[in-house]
Order: C-alpha cells, then sequence, then structure tokens
C-alpha cells in the first residue's frame, strides 16, 4: 500500500462549593501559621547538601519550586537519566518511576497507556511544553505514549494524585508534563544513527545555537523496524508488524528589552504503524492480521513573558491536533480527529522572599469531527514560608464547562526540612474530569440517544512521606504512602446503550526509593511500588500490578566508560475475561563509550535473559535483542 500522508492543516471552528473551600483552605493556613520555626540544625558553611537537593527545579506545580520545598509527590527523569537508560521511546523510561505503570500491546507503535497510582490512562493529562496534547477522539480522551521519541526530550516531571487544581479536567489522576530539549549556549549540534534486531533502523539529526538575544533548535528524527508480531508469537502468530516514524521538533526565542521574553516551541510527528486484528477464541481476542494504522501529531505554542516589577506576565496561546486513520487491505477503515486550542494569562506576584503567588485564567477548546466544547478556568496558587524550613502551597481552581457547569477544585500541599539531609512532605487534592466528547455522543444497542445524565468524574486523594539524603556518603532514600478515592467513573453500560457513571474506585499504596554509592565507579539505585487499586465491590482493577519496581547497577568512573544494567520486575495483573498476564522479570544493559571529546559509541541490549512476557494479554514484547549506535557532536 502506497504510504499516504496525514499532516494536513484543519482550520479551528469558532464557538462561542467554592466557598467551602475557600473558607477550608484558609482556615487551613491559619493553623499552620501557628506551627513555630524550628532551629537550623547546621552552620551555614555546611549547607552545599541542601542546596544540592533544592537546586531541581518543578515547573509543573506552576509556581517553579524548589523540589525540596513542594508537598507535590512527583518524579523528575531529566536529560542525563533519559541518556542512561538509552531507550527509544519515552514512554519505557516513564515506567522508571515508582507507581507508574505502563501497557502496550505490542511494541513499536502499539497503543501505549500510563497509569498513576491506579488510575485510568485517560485520567492523565499530557502536557508537552505546557501545552494538554490528550486526544479528544479517543473513547476517554486520553493520550497514546507510543510514539514520543526521546531524544527531543530535555526533561519528564510525574506529578502524582490529583492535579486539576493546576491543571483542569483531566488531571484527575496525574500529569506528565514533558519538555521538549533546550538550544544550548553556542552552536553546534549533534547526528546520531542506531541499528538493531529486527532491521531497526534509527537516525537523527540536530543544530542549534544559543547568543545574547536569541536561541533556536531544528531536531528531527526517524525510525523504521520490521518488528515483531502484535500479537503474541507464542500463540502461533508469524506475521511481523512494521513500524516507520517521523518526528520534527523547533524551538526559538527572542529575548526583550526589560527582560522580556518571545519563544515558540514546535513538536510534529508522522507515524505508520502494523497492528493485529480481533480473533475469536484467541488469547486476548487477537491474531494476526493485514491493518496498518496512520498518525499525525502537531504539539505547538507560542509564549509571551513580560516582567513589570515583581509580577511576571505570561501570555500563551497553544494547539494541539491528532489524526488518525487506520486501513485493511489498503481501504479506509476508521477515521479519526482530536483538535484542542488554549488561551492562558498567568501572572507570578512574588509579594516578599517568603510568599508568591501565581494566578490566571485560561480558555481552552476541544473538538473531534463531530463534536465540540469549551472550558473557561480561574485558578490561583500561592507559595508560603512561614519559617525557614516550612513551605506550605495551597490551589483553587474554577472550571466552568458549557455543557457540566462549574467545578471548583483544591489542593494543599506542606514540605518540612528538618535538618539539611531530612524532608517530610505532605499533600491532599481533589479533582474532576469531564465527560469526553465521545461519552456525550456514542449511543447504540437500541438506544435513541446518549445518556443525558452523565457527570464528571471525581478523585480525592492523600499521600505523605520522608526523604533522606546524605550526598556526601553518596546515599539516599525516600518513601511515599497514599490513598486515592475516586467515583462517579464513566464506563459503557449495554443496558442503557452508552456511557454512565457506574463505577467507583480506591486506590492505596507505597513507594519506595533510593540510591547508594558502592564505590567510586558504582551507584545502585532501587524503586518498588505497591499499589491496591480496588473497584466499588472490591476487584482487583485489571492492568494494575500490585508489586513492580526497578534495580539498577550504574558504572562511572570518569572515564570513557560509562553503563548501566537495569532489572524491571512487574508483578501480576489481572486482564480482562478473568484473564490475567504472568509476572514479569527483564534484564536490560546500555553502555557509553566516549571515543573524543565529540564521538561516542552507545550500545543496548535488552531483555538478557529472553523472558517470555506480555504486558496486554494476547500481546506479544521482544526477545532478547539489541543495538548499537554513534553520535557525533559538533
Amino acid at each position: 500500500m502506497e504510504e499516504k500522508s496525514i499532516m494536513r492543516r484543519i482550520p479551528w471552528r469558532k464557538r462561542g462549593s467554592f466557598m467551602y473551600k475557600a473558607t477550608f483552605l484558609s482556615a487551613f493556613f491559619a493553623l499552620l501559621f501557628l506551627v513555630p520555626e524550628t532551629p537550623t540544625l547546621a552552620a551555614e558553611e555546611n549547607n552545599q547538601a541542601s542546596v544540592e537537593i533544592e537546586e531541581i527545579i518543578v515547573d509543573g506545580t506552576r509556581l517553579g519550586q524548589l523540589r525540596a520545598e513542594t508537598g507535590t509527590s512527583v518524579s523528575i527523569i531529566d536529560l542525563e537519566e533519559l541518556e542512561a537508560l538509552g531507550f527509544r521511546f519515552a514512554v519505557d523510561a516513564i515506567a522508571a518511576a515508582p507507581g507508574v505503570t505502563v501497557n502496550q500491546n505490542g511494541p513499536f507503535g502499539g497503543s501505549a497507556s500510563v497509569r498513576i497510582r491506579g488510575a485510568a490512562s485517560e485520567q492523565t493529562l499530557v502536557l508537552v511544553d505546557g501545552v494538554p496534547v490528550n486526544d479528544p477522539s479517543t473513547p476517554g480522551g486520553g493520550f497514546n505514549f507510543a510514539r514520543l521519541d526521546s531524544d527531543m526530550i530535555e526533561r519528564i516531571e510525574i506529578l502524582k494524585g490529583p492535579q486539576s487544581s493546576l491543571w483542569g479536567s483531566d488531571a484527575i489522576g496525574g500529569v506528565v508534563s514533558i519538555v521538549t530539549r533546550q538550544p544550548e549556549s553556542g552552536g553546534g549540534g549533534d547526528l546520531f544513527v542506531d541499528l538493531g534486531s529486527f532491521a531497526t533502523r534509527r537516525g537523527g539529526a540536530s543544530f542549534e545555537h544559543a547568543g545574547d538575544a536569541t536561541d533556536f533548535r531544528l531536531a528531527a528524527s526517524t525510525i523504521s523496524s520490521d518488528g515483531i508480531s502484535k500479537a503474541d508469537e507464542a500463540n502461533g502468530n508469524t506475521e511481523a508488524d512494521g513500524y516507520d516514524s517521523r518526528t520534527l521538533a523547533a524551538k526559538g526565542g527572542l529575548d526583550l528589552a526589560g527582560g522580556g521574553r518571545l519563544q515558540a516551541d514546535l513538536l510534529t510527528s508522522a507515524a505508520r504503524a502494523d497492528f493485529d486484528s480481533f480473533s475469536s477464541g484467541a488469547q486476548g481476542s487477537v491474531g494476526d492480521g493485514p491493518e496498518v494504522s496512520e498518525t499525525g501529531e502537531i504539539a505547538a505554542n507560542v509564549s509571551l513573558s513580560l516582567p513589570s516589577g515583581a509580577l511576571e506576565h505570561l501570555l500563551l496561546a497553544g494547539y494541539s491536533d491528532i489524526e488518525r486513520e487506520n486501513f485493511r487491505d489498503g481501504a479506509s477503515t476508521f477515521q479519526a480527529e482530536g483538535r484542542r486550542g488554549l488561551l492562558r494569562y498567568q501572572g507570578t506576584l512574588g509579594i516578599d522572599e517568603n510568599n508568591t503567588l501565581a494566578f490566571g485564567a485560561e480558555h481552552e477548546q476541544t473538538e473531534t469531527l463531530l463534536e465540540e466544547t469549551a472550558i473557561d478556568s480561574v485558578f490561583a496558587v500561592h507559595e508560603i514560608k512561614p519559617a525557614a524550613n516550612l513551605t506550605l502551597t495551597g490551589g483553587l481552581r474554577a472550571d466552568r464547562h458549557e455543557k457540566f457547569g462549574t467545578e471548583t477544585t483544591a489542593r494543599l500541599g506542606a514540605a518540612v526540612q528538618l535538618n539539611d539531609n531530612l524532608i517530610l512532605r505532605a499533600s491532599w487534592g481533589d479533582g474532576f474530569k469531564a465527560p469526553s466528547l465521545f461519552q456525550t455522543t456514542y449511543f447504540c444497542c437500541g438506544a435513541e440517544a446518549p445518556n443525558q445524565e452523565l457527570r464528571p468524574e471525581s478523585s480525592r486523594a492523600f499521600d505523605a512521606g520522608i526523604e533522606w539524603f546524605a550526598p556526601d556518603r553518596g546515599a539516599g532514600i525516600g518513601a511515599t504512602a497514599f490513598s486515592q478515592y475516586t467515583e462517579n467513573l464513566i464506563n459503557f453500560s449495554f443496558s442503557v446503550g452508552g456511557y454512565e457513571n457506574i463505577a467507583e474506585v480506591d486506590s492505596d499504596g507505597v513507594e519506595i526509593y533510593g540510591s547508594l554509592a558502592l564505590s567510586g565507579a558504582f551507584r545502585l539505585r532501587a524503586n518498588y511500588a505497591f499499589v491496591d487499586a480496588r473497584d466499588g465491590a472490591g476487584k482487583a482493577l485489571i492492568r494494575i500490578p500490585r508489586h513492580s519496581g526497578d534495580l539498577s547497577l550504574d558504572y562511572d568512573a570518569g572515564g570513557a566508560w560509562t553503563g548501566r544494567l537495569l532489572l524491571r520486575h512487574n508483578g501480576r495483573e489481572d486482564d480482562r475475561g478473568d484473564g490475567f498476564v504472568d509476572d514479569w522479570t527483564r534484564l536490560d544493559l546500555t553502555a557509553r563509550y566516549r571515543i573524543s571529546d565529540r564521538l561516542e559509541m552507545f550500545v543496548r541490549l535488552e531483555n538478557l535473559l529472553d523472558e517470555h512476557y506480555q504486558q496486554i494479554l494476547g500481546y506479544g514484547t521482544q526477545g532478547r535483542s539489541g543495538s548499537v549506535g554513534m553520535r557525533l557532536r559538533y
């Protein structure tokens, strides 16, 4: 079949309990102001360890908070960690965060979902450079992580628990905030090529420049693979399902007089993936078939930052578009498109050194081929430091949905640095998710119209954690306990011939993580998550392991060689129709050799023990495989 491009421009069509939470928030802060300041336990000259901790900035809180000062539970995967992991696709790196579950129906373009602490994948809001990119044309309005090229990414922040007070609808279970690569000072770029198993070929190039007032970065990458069968080969499926994609990223900025900045970001991709067909009676009801999907994605924004004394203004216009089309034997069988347009104003006011206030308004417009809707929002987030070692954060947001009225959400957080090495943090928040456009328009099975009684899903959650760091000893450990309750979940029901609010979920668990320097060259890292997610009847949710974790051994002696040995374990998961996928353990090895300051070689060996496993019932994964490549920086 001749490859068909579906990246085309489609014009945007134009459209036309609060007081209780405010009182509660005020009372909360009034009580916390009574907490006395704890004396600092170390002299100022011995504070280097705490400074090293605090330099990590969390942008997803809207305040650009220091990680040591945010009560929000967040996992950060930076550029260094992405390179150490060595995964081609970002979704495999995201799976390294404790409490995060990834399910993919086959590698190389198979649909991939991310669940945070047991929340459904469509309850995770995904941001690319601050712009929501969830697909409104899917039944639940979720996001498919399968095609995100890790080479385009600078940083991934995973905010856990309801974040609706920060980001509105869809952030009911958490937020995955992705920041694309930033231009480095001076000029340069890189070229890379990567060859691997299953006739996989990957390559890319970038060029960037950052001067006194202007900066830009252009990057492109491509990947092509013969792939493996999406339906598990162990079930007799021998037809390989190929994958091809191209990704382009562009970023540019202009520093203005007076400290202002104008910036634009673009991330776009086009992908073609073979997938398998429905097969009655087969495991997971899937078997070899001639299905093909083509997808085009765009995420773009233009922003203007203007300082005015202690107040900084940010104006942003964002747009995302996901267009999908499926084919069988060359004939189109399915088409969908989802678009989101966003206008945002945010003001950030530094009241004094102990008070920072962020406030603003948003207008978001969502559209599919059949339906459209809009939501208007106002929000405020306040960071207060009543004591030198105590940071409190509170947020309120009101979202007015044109179909479902106004929802108000709140969030509270606290972080206490007991000494240079010990931090306590806790947060409480609630969230909501408006029914998707598909859910409000679809009906069948004798129904005469969509269900008009649908209500937004809602959740509330609490977590508390402790982190201990000893940078001088190369050690650190942390633990976070969480509890989340979600109600009015929307599921399909044959009795109403459409969707209705029929479910609730309780999710409780703990995340543990740590690292230890074994010597000057070796470092051990580990994380573990226990997640007990059950519906209202007490039945465990499907595709959520109770036990999961990673164990890695890093090597870096300051010489030419660096490497990581990664052991990943995923516990047994229930699946549809009383089926299940067994627990699995996979061992990967990545290594890099620096030939010169500009040239390096990298090697990746995956599934070294040739473990046979599934992430979704009936769908296969790759066995022992590998790749080798080179990167030239100039």
